[in-house]
């Protein structure tokens, strides 16, 4: 699909003025310079939603992901750039520092941050970022380093090391996605198509893909695409927009939930060296109001197991197999930012999935992840939001 640079840049604008509107990027506060002190949020709060009693921990300024470490505690990046630890027994929280400088502004900031999954043997944390480049281009890097704690409830990152890039940086702070998973010994990350639309189908670049790595960023040699050499190598899929949750189902199956454009949310049964079709296919239309073939139309490229129209906004993913909600073991969840919502979805296991409840959360969802305790743990986007606990209602 060829363009010109100059229509590209025009439908890059128009899309980003309409994701803006519809929530499918940051709020326009998102856009502002500086941060906020964490607080806590009152004592006490609760409230119930549908099958949740929802208790509110604490506040962060504009957080972008949660995980757990091995002890309970919890790391939030924060999208203007500062790494929080919280503990969610005591409520306090303290900075981890020495955080690569990230850039801040529309949808790019510090992104994923994600322990590896033998820390408590080797301590490394991988963060993914928006991280600049020349003639005010961007691109998302994931680095890793050593996360030495203190007794203070802080700590720091020592010997940080980028081992990945988006290739190549463009203009534009949109759709870096940049989202990070572990699976069986492998790095995972999800990349954006930066507003850029044919990147997606270039195998020259590694925009518009998900990636598989190993854990030091260098490509395994069984990867699809690993003859081709370059970026190609990193491939594990195609086709991809604003994949913005990766996850794996306990069978072991990545599955990545993505932004579509003007409709067309998607969830995809990630399969190896398979395209998903973008920007030839979608079941959203552009932006500009240009339609787009349905994924129906071209058999060649993988459909989604489900599309949303209208749209939910899927900021996050993950597969819940705790014991608190055990009516709800191998299905997921997906975080909703227009759609202020937490969405749950069951599969039939053969490759199909559903919509299967969604529940109201008055507020734009930009992260889930499961406890230990088996809750589910919510943290809201922007100024402000706020980390929920959600555990079943009495």
């Amino acid at each position: 699909m060829q363009r010109s640079a100059i229509t590209t840049a025009l439908l890059s604008l128009a899309l980003l003025a309409a994701c803006n509107a519809d929530g499918n990027a940051a709020t326009a506060s998102a856009a502002a310079d500086g941060g906020e002190a964490m607080a806590a949020s009152p004592a006490g709060e609760a409230r119930t939603i549908g099958p949740f009693e929802v208790e509110a921990i604490a506040s962060f300024n504009e957080p972008w992901a949660l995980n757990f470490l091995p002890d309970g505690r919890l790391l939030v990046s924060e999208k203007p750039g500062t790494l929080r630890l919280l503990d969610p027994q005591t409520r306090q929280a303290g900075e981890i520092t020495g955080v690569p400088e990230v850039v801040y502004g529309g949808q790019g900031g510090f992104g994923d941050v994600v322990p590896h999954p033998q820390f408590a043997e080797n301590g490394l944390v991988y963060l993914s970022y928006a991280e600049a480049g020349e003639d005010d281009t961007a691109g998302a890097a994931v680095a890793r380093a050593r996360l030495l704690l203190d007794e203070a409830g802080g700590g720091r990152l020592e010997g940080l090391e980028v081992i990945w890039r988006q290739v190549p940086k463009v203009t534009g702070r949109g759709h870096y996605a940049h989202r990070i998973a572990f699976h069986d010994g492998k790095l995972w990350i999800s990349s954006g198509d930066r507003q850029k639309f044919d990147p997606a189908q270039d195998m020259q670049s590694n925009l518009g893909k998900v990636l598989r790595l190993n854990e030091d960023g260098s490509v395994p040699d069984d990867n699809p695409f690993a003859d081709q050499g370059g970026v190609a190598a990193q491939v594990w899929s195609l086709g991809h927009r604003n994949p913005l949750g990766l996850a794996f189902d306990a069978n072991g199956q990545p599955w990545d939930i993505e932004m579509g454009p003007k409709g067309g949310d998607e969830l995809n049964r990630v399969e190896r060296g398979a395209n998903y079709g973008y920007p030839i296919v979608s079941n959203g239309d552009h932006y500009d109001g240009r339609p787009i073939p349905d994924h129906a139309t071209r058999p060649e490229f993988n459909a989604p197991a489900i599309t949303w129209t209208p749209v939910i906004s899927p900021s996050s993913l993950m597969f819940y197999d705790g014991d608190l909600f055990p009516q709800w073991k191998g299905n997921a969840f997906a975080g909703g930012l227009s759609s202020q919502s937490l969405v749950r979805i069951e599969f039939d296991g053969e490759g199909g999935a559903r919509e299967a409840e969604r529940f109201a959360m008055g507020a734009r969802i930009r992260g889930v992840r499961q406890g230990p305790d088996g809750a589910l743990w919510v943290i809201e986007d922007g100024k402000g939001g706020r980390l929920l606990r959600l555990a079943p209602k009495d």
